[in-house]
C-alpha cells in the first residue's frame, strides 16, 4: 500500500481539475454541429413545407417536416409525434404532471391517490428518478439485466393497481449500456397492469452507435407491440437531439397512441401557444432526414469510441484480480463500474482529492442509495483522450486504494 500512497501523493501535488462526472459531449463533438448555425442564414425562405412563417406564433404540436424527423427516431408516424423544446427530461417531467394533475382518458388524477407506485430499473438514470422522487412517487427497484430489466419482478410489481409506470432506456441503456430483447419489449406490452400504467421509453441513445450496428442494436418497437397486446394507451416515447447536435439548443419529441397524443395536445395548447420554429426548421435543414442522422453520428462516433475503447483496455490492464467488473457497451454514453461491496463512495472521494469529479456514489439508483455502495457510473465522453488517460489512471490508483483499504478492514 506503501507505493500506491506515494503515487497517490503524487497526482493529488499535480493539482489536476478533470470531469468524468456527466455525459457530455466534447467540444469536438459539438463542432460536429456548428454549421447548423448557418443554415438559415441568407435563407428568404423560413416557411415550413405547409406554408408556416416560421418566425411566428403558431403549431404547438411542431413543424410538419420536424415529426417527421423526429419520428424516424421514435420509429412512430409523424401524426403521433409532438415535437418540444430542447429537452425531452422537460416533456417526460410534464407527461407525468398532467397524469398527476389531471389522469387521462377519465381515470383519476395519480395526485388524489393515497399511494402511487413507480418502476425503476436500477442502475439506471438519476434524473428519471428525481422526477418521480418530487411527486412524492414510491419507487420499487428491479434489476437491469444485458436484455432488459427483470421481468419476472417487473410482471410482479406492475400486477398491482397503485403501480402506475416504469422508466426505460431501451438501447444502450444509461449507464450499463444494454440493449433491451424482443422478449421483454413484449412482456412490458402484454403484462398485466392498471389502465393507467405507463411505459416511459426514453429512445435517448437510439442513434448513438459506436460501432455499425447490427440488427440487434435496433429495439423492437414498444408502440406496435402495445397495439398488438390490447394495450395502445401504454407507452409515451421521449428523444431528443441533445446528444445529436447541442445540448442546450436541440429539439426533443413525445410519440404515443393518436389518443394519447390529442390528449396531451390539447392540454399543451394551454401551456404553450408553440415551441421554437426556427430551431426546428434548422435541424431539418441540417439533418434532413435518417441518412442524415446516421452519417452525422458516424462522425460522433470517430470521436468518442477511442475513449471507451481506452477506459475498456486501461481497466483490463490495472484492474484484474480486484474483483472489480465494468461494462462493454457498443454505443451510448456509459460504462457502468462494480467495485467490491463498500468501496464505490471511498473511491469517488479519493478521486475527487485528487482531481477527478465523478458522478457520485449511489446515484443510480432511486434516492441516491445502492445498498452494496459499489457500483460507479463512468462517463468518458468530455474529457480530452489525453485527459481522459490521466483520470483514468488516477480512477485505477483509487480502486486499488479503496479495495486495499476493504481488505485490510475485514
Amino acid at each position: 500500500m506503501g507505493t500506491l500512497h506515494a503515487a497517490y501523493e503524487d497526482w493529488k501535488a499535480r493539482g489536476l481539475a478533470l470531469n468524468m462526472a456527466r455525459g457530455k459531449p466534447s467540444s469536438a463533438q459539438l463542432d460536429l454541429s456548428r454549421p447548423m448555425l448557418d443554415v438559415l442564414a441568407g435563407d428568404s425562405d423560413l416557411s415550413a413545407v405547409d406554408g408556416t412563417d416560421c418566425r411566428n406564433y403558431g403549431v404547438g404540436t411542431g413543424l410538419p417536416e420536424a415529426r417527421e424527423l423526429m419520428a424516424c427516431m421514435l420509429d412512430d408516424d409523424p401524426e403521433h409525434v409532438i415535437v418540444g423544446g430542447e429537452s425531452s427530461l422537460n416533456m417526460m417531467y410534464d407527461a407525468i404532471a398532467r397524469l398527476w394533475c389531471f389522469g387521462t382518458h377519465g381515470s383519476t388524477p395519480w395526485g388524489k391517490l393515497d399511494t402511487v407506485r413507480w418502476i425503476c430499473p436500477i442502475p439506471g438514470y438519476d434524473r428519471h428518478f428525481g422526477i418521480t422522487e418530487l411527486f412524492g412517487i414510491q419507487m420499487a427497484n428491479v434489476p437491469l439485466n444485458e436484455d432488459g430489466p427483470d421481468m419476472d419482478a417487473v410482471e410482479a410489481l406492475a400486477a398491482d393497481p397503485a403501480v402506475k409506470g416504469i422508466w426505460c432506456v431501451p438501447t444502450y441503456s444509461n449507464p450499463t449500456g444494454c440493449t433491451y430483447s424482443d422478449e421483454v419489449v413484449d412482456r412490458l406490452a402484454s403484462m398485466r397492469a392498471a389502465d393507467d400504467f405507463r411505459i416511459f421509453w426514453d429512445n435517448a441513445y437510439c442513434v448513438h452507435h459506436l460501432y455499425p450496428a447490427p440488427r440487434q442494436d435496433h429495439v423492437k418497437d414498444i408502440a406496435r407491440a402495445c397495439v398488438a397486446a390490447g394495450n395502445p394507451d401504454r407507452a409515451f416515447k421521449f428523444a431528443s437531439t441533445s446528444k445529436i447536435t447541442f445540448p442546450g439548443a436541440g429539439i426533443s419529441a413525445l410519440a404515443s397512441s393518436e389518443t394519447n397524443i390529442a390528449e396531451a395536445a390539447r392540454m399543451m395548447n394551454v401551456q404553450i401557444i408553440g415551441h421554437d420554429k426556427l430551431n426546428q426548421l434548422r435541424h431539418v435543414r441540417f439533418l434532413k432526414d435518417a441518412e442524415g442522422i446516421a452519417a452525422h453520428m458516424a462522425k460522433h462516433a470517430e470521436l468518442i469510441r477511442p475513449k471507451f475503447e481506452l477506459v475498456e483496455r486501461t481497466f483490463g490492464e490495472q484492474l484484474q484480480g480486484l474483483g472489480c467488473r465494468w461494462t462493454t457497451p457498443r454505443g451510448g454514453y456509459f460504462i457502468t463500474f462494480t467495485g467490491p461491496e463498500g468501496t464505490a463512495k471511498r473511491i469517488v472521494e479519493l478521486a475527487k482529492e485528487a482531481g477527478v469529479t465523478l458522478t457520485a456514489a449511489g446515484a443510480p439508483f432511486p434516492y441516491h442509495s445502492d445498498p452494496d455502495d459499489s457500483v460507479i457510473r463512468i462517463a468518458p465522453t468530455l474529457p480530452s483522450l489525453e485527459d481522459l488517460g490521466q483520470a483514468l489512471q488516477i480512477f485505477c490508483l483509487c480502486v486499488k486504494l479503496a479495495c486495499g483499504e476493504a481488505s485490510n478492514a475485514r
